[in-house]
């Protein structure tokens, strides 16, 4: 008995024989990776104006939880509070992407500008509507705003490239489905003279 005790503190002592987490950490995420899977409680990042880093974000991938976020703003949203009524309502808790806006950003700028939007010199925002389901399903991707050129298709080709990593809106406790509005922005760079 003693001998197998002693055989498995050693082998956890070193550190390539137990199980291979290692520490991610970059500018927007820290947490435990296991055999290539996040594990653990992550945390997700931001910067303030004035250069902060502030924690947006706690996830917990191994129960699959929100256990943190940070309040950015209070928006409106079209809520389903019962099934096929929707109604523009305040919720406890927006729809989150997991990782934060720095993790949404991986794939909103994912952009190619359409040649014949920039023939056309065609710029502006485009937004970009779906619905978040109570399991971070999106769904019924559609364009609210749109400004031509090939722009709105390739917004809506990115969109919905974006992985279901959604948290579900909350209200009064509960997850409920939401509608939510992306903003695509293109812009033609200015060519120096």
């Amino acid at each position: 008995m003693k001998k197998t005790v002693l055989v498995v503190l050693l082998a956890c002592a070193l550190p390539t024989v137990c199980w291979s987490q290692r520490l991610r950490k970059t500018e927007f995420e820290s947490g435990m990776i296991e055999k290539g899977n996040k594990i653990g409680v992550w945390e997700y990042y931001a910067y303030t104006r004035d250069g902060r880093q502030v924690t947006v974000q706690k996830y917990d991938h191994t129960a699959k939880k929100l256990v943190f976020y940070r309040p950015v703003e209070d928006i409106m949203y079209d809520v389903q509070l019962k099934p096929g009524e929707w109604s523009r309502s305040r919720v406890d808790q927006p729809p989150l992407f997991i990782g934060g806006d720095p993790a949404l950003a991986t794939y909103t700028t994912k952009l190619i500008y359409p040649p014949a939007a920039q023939d056309r010199k065609i710029q502006g925002k485009v937004l970009v509507s779906f619905a978040i389901d109570t399991l971070g399903q999106a769904t019924g991707h559609k364009v609210v705003m749109g400004v031509g050129g090939g722009c709105d298709e390739e917004a809506m080709r990115v969109c919905r490239t974006i992985p279901n990593q959604w948290i579900p809106a909350r209200k009064d406790g509960r997850a409920v489905p939401v509608v939510y509005e992306l903003p695509f922005t293109f812009r033609l760079q200015a060519v120096a003279q």
